[in-house]
């Protein structure tokens, strides 16, 4: 189980996940190669050994690239666990990508500054439910 962040190509000017037009379809983000450069820019200690699922680990947090197999990727997906500071984390990334992405946490775009720990909070809480439940 993991906080989950869609960085994925998005309108420009929308403040919400209800501002995307139904008919709007992404386009790709680029060259698996290039993007796997980009990461390793702001994470050098990531492992692309396996080029479609990149993992970084921190001390307070672990990310999974998941990128699929393609040679031109669509989307990246982020499987996130650990601390806050993973949320900082991604708005480093995403900076320097110049994307915005999707949170799962929230079901609204990831925003950066103080609200980006909002969806790993929630994310965690769900699975403290979880785990407790057993």
């Amino acid at each position: 189980m993991s906080w989950d962040i869609f960085i994925q190509d998005l309108p420009e000017g929308i403040q919400s996940v209800a501002d995307i037009p139904e008919d709007f379809r992404p386009s790709a983000l680029g060259p698996r190669s290039e993007l796997i450069a980009a990461i390793l820019e702001v994470f050098p200690q990531a492992d692309f050994t396996d080029p479609a699922w990149g993992v970084v680990d921190e001390a307070d947090f672990s990310i999974e690239f998941n990128m699929g197999d393609r040679t031109e990727v669509r989307s990246i997906v982020l499987h996130i666990r650990g601390g806050d500071s993973a949320a900082s984390a991604v708005e480093r990334l995403l900076s320097h990508l110049g994307r915005r992405a999707l949170d799962t946490g929230t079901g609204e775009l990831f925003q950066g500054g103080s609200p980006s720990t909002k969806g790993i909070r929630r994310w965690r809480a769900h699975r403290d439910k979880i785990v407790d439940a057993d």
